[in-house]
This record gives C-alpha cells, sequence and structure tokens, in this order.
C-alpha cells in the first residue's frame, strides 16, 4: 500500500544568512510571516520555538515556506538534495509581469522560457538557490 498524499505540507531551505534571505524573500515575494521568535520573546517562547533555528516560515497559498540560517555553504543543484524549487502563476502576463518585478528588485533572471507545455522564468536567490516561476500554456 502506497502512503495517499493530499499536498506538500512546507517547505524549509537552509540559508547562510537568514538576514539577506529574508530581505530577499520579502522584497521578491511578499510573504506573510506564519511564524518567527519575537524580538521580544521570553525564555518559555525562544524554547517552545527552537526549531526554528533563528529563522522564518512563510504562509504561502498552499502551505508553507521555511527559511533556516545553516552556515556558509552555497546551493549546488548537482549535489545530492534539492534541484529547483519552483512556483505556479496563473498566466504567460503574470510570469512576463513578475520577471518585471523581478527587475525591479535588481533580481537577475534569465528569459521566459517556452518549454512546450508551459512557460518559465528562472532565477536564483541570495544562497544560489535555483527558483522557477512557472505559467500554463
Amino acid at each position: 500500500m502506497a502512503i495517499a498524499v493530499e499536498s506538500v505540507a512546507h517547505i524549509r531551505l537552509t540559508v547562510g544568512d537568514i538576514g539577506r534571505s529574508r530581505a530577499f524573500y520579502d522584497k521578491v515575494f511578499g510573504w506573510p510571516v506564519a511564524l518567527e521568535v519575537p524580538d521580544d520573546a521570553n525564555d518559555e517562547t525562544r524554547q517552545r520555538l527552537s526549531f526554528l533555528h533563528g529563522g522564518v516560515i512563510y504562509r504561502v497559498p498552499q502551505g508553507l515556506i521555511g527559511l533556516r540560517p545553516a552556515g556558509s555553504d552555497r546551493f549546488d543543484e548537482n549535489r545530492v538534495g534539492l534541484d529547483h524549487l519552483a512556483f505556479s502563476v496563473g498566466s504567460l502576463g503574470e510570469l512576463e509581469a513578475a520577471a518585471a518585478h523581478l527587475d525591479s528588485c535588481g533580481v537577475a533572471h534569465e528569459d521566459i522560457k517556452d518549454i512546450g507545455f508551459s512557460y518559465i522564468l528562472e532565477f536564483r536567490d541570495p544562497d544560489n538557490i535555483a527558483l522557477e516561476l512557472t505559467a500554463p500554456k
């Protein structure tokens, strides 16, 4: 018997500098924060939220995306682990608007590509994590 999975509940990315990564994800995506340790948290709250490791969890439409500081190593999709993370948008027009938004944020990206069954827009976060936006045809 196979496990019947309904969706991805959350993904947590390890990052080199949480401040730099938060600035990037806040500027590019603007997701609301679901969970973080407040600056004025008492010891009990810090202990209860210690699983965050000083990171943050964002709420996205279908689940959660977390960032956790983990040192200075750079991402490489050619090592075992994650290849890339892709998010969907509703249309080619939304993908074009996303490319313009990345430009306004100073984020380098590839040109929009037609890959047959959809369009994709590829870019990277400050830790070189490969990100992609996809739009249906």
